[in-house]
């Protein structure tokens, strides 16, 4: 499966640990992330990231167009709500892409863990259908 991150600046730390406890489960599969994210996970982790471009940059963007192309079947996307953004469309797009094309989405700690707990149990093996 495919599997996007994205982090906010205030929550990268919390994407990194998460990906550290998780890395067994992440291994098995393909992970696709913006930019800054993205290379902290791999330093994090040592596991290969597909590296779009920074989120602020179109990275959010590049992410949306997978999602769109059926390209993603998971998306982690820590965000900080409590900080304006000014990629905010951008922001919106990616939860709104999510919901159209049936793609799982965390956008917190505690909804993350269900959803990789989940993938390794099979639990989301009926995204295989849209491909």
């Amino acid at each position: 499966m495919n599997i996007g991150l994205i982090a906010h600046d205030g929550k990268k730390k919390l994407m990194q640990n998460c990906c550290v406890a998780y890395r067994s489960i992440l291994a098995k599969n393909e992970i696709y992330a913006t930019g800054t994210t993205g290379r902290l996970v791999e330093e994090a982790t040592g596991l290969p990231v597909h590296l779009l471009l920074a989120g602020h940059v179109g990275g959010e963007q590049q992410m949306g167009a997978m999602i769109e192309q059926n390209q993603i079947d998971l998306v982690l996307f820590f965000r900080d709500p409590d900080t304006a953004k000014s990629n905010e469309p951008d922001i919106t797009k990616v939860i709104r892409l999510c919901d159209i094309h049936n793609v799982p989405l965390a956008t917190n700690i505690a909804t993350a863990e269900v959803l990789l707990k989940s993938l390794e149990r099979g639990d989301l093996q009926w995204r295989e259908m849209y491909k």
